[in-house]
């Protein structure tokens, strides 16, 4: 499984309709509340220039782009928290994703009703943060009850985390999500210790003035230390439908656009997992692989198949910049710019790698090498 971001936000607030432009995958939208019930999943690949660089260089059969998983999960309302709009079932399964795209409605139209009556981001976006921190106060208070039977009966490990988890949970009643204080989470799966970044969901008419309008909303976002993207998500799924690179780029003109929407949204939720990319030429394939930032060359080279780890002996490494104003491998090599590295040599953002293994034949493994 990949790494996962959910999506998540009022009902109607345009989870669906995002959801839809980034992975085509057709997830029912209608302008009522629930219309999602299970989480639609979509893999969607993550743009990079340098991959398309080294495609025009190694003129490959085949290239594979990083990818993010996107989790649309259907609408939290008020009462959340107490199973409200099958609350619990929905709050589950934000608990299975790594990080939070959190849409906020920013766009009004009579067409699409709001919970609420009246569109106010910085009061819808406080409705769903207050939902999964009372989620994660509830799971505190089942634990801290039974650290305190613990301390009770005199167990001295208990009182240590009973201390780390009040502070918590003194934490949360300030309306401070759990990730401000990492640290003491403890490995606990509370859901506001997860990276959130909001998406500013406007409408087409808003785009000039779109900084303007959700000022209040980044002021908000700012206060509890998240990232905040502005994009329309309505116009995005026009876009999608778009197949012809020139008829893109000229309807992203015609909305003063200088990028995708959807681009921003999917780097700016890479960075939030702390995800780097290195890359592999290998024949007919170029491609780009995902690991966390700090991974060292061993777990890297798992990632492509588990006989590379087994048998590492060393990965020859050099920056993807490096190999292309050098214009080959070969000459890469000639010049002694590509690196011999051991198996902690912590992989770095734009790598490109040859692993060196050996494995005996009666050692290797069934698998072969991962594949999308």
């Amino acid at each position: 499984m990949g790494f996962r971001c959910g999506i998540v936000g009022l009902p109607n607030a345009g989870k669906s309709t995002l959801f839809n432009a980034l992975s085509r995958a057709q997830a029912a939208v209608a302008s009522y509340p629930f219309c999602t019930i299970e989480p639609n999943v979509g893999t969607v690949p993550v743009p990079d220039a340098r991959l398309e660089s080294l495609a025009r260089l190694f003129r490959p059969q085949r290239v594979v782009p990083a990818t993010l998983q996107f989790v649309d999960i259907a609408g939290l309302v008020r009462g959340a928290s107490r199973g409200e709009g099958l609350g619990n079932q929905f709050l589950a399964h934000i608990r299975e994703v790594d990080a939070i795209a959190h849409v906020v409605r920013c766009f009004e139209n009579q067409e699409v009703s709001h919970l609420e009556g009246t569109v106010d981001p910085v009061r819808d976006a406080g409705i769903v943060d207050t939902e999964l921190a009372l989620a994660d106060l509830q799971l505190l208070e089942r634990h801290l009850d039974k650290l305190r039977r613990q301390v009770k009966a005199g167990d001295p490990g208990s009182r240590e985390e009973l201390v780390r988890l009040e502070a918590l949970v003194a934490r949360l009643d300030r309306g401070e999500p759990a990730r401000e204080a990492a640290e003491n989470v403890g490995g606990l799966p509370l859901l506001t210790a997860k990276p959130m970044l909001y998406v500013a969901n406007v409408g087409e008419e808003d785009l000039p003035l779109a900084e303007e309008r959700i000022a209040p909303l980044r002021e908000y976002a700012a206060q509890r230390a998240c990232p905040l993207i502005i994009l329309c998500a309505r116009l995005e799924a026009e876009l999608e439908e778009l197949d012809e690179e020139e008829e893109r780029r000229a309807f992203m003109r015609a909305y003063g656009l200088a990028r995708s929407g959807l681009e921003e949204l999917v780097q700016e939720g890479y960075r939030l997992l702390q995800l780097i990319t290195f890359f592999t030429v290998d024949g007919p394939e170029v491609r780009a692989w995902t690991v966390r930032a700090g991974t060292p060359a061993v777990q890297a080279a798992a990632k492509i198949h588990s006989d590379f780890a087994r048998g590492f002996i060393c990965a020859e490494v050099v920056d993807h910049a490096v190999l292309l104003a050098c214009g080959s491998l070969a000459e890469a090599r000639e010049r002694g710019l590509v690196r011999l590295e051991g198996r902690d040599y912590p992989v770095q953002d734009g790598d490109v790698i040859h692993f060196r293994f050996h494995v005996a034949p009666e050692q290797r493994g069934g698998r072969g090498p991962d594949r999308p």
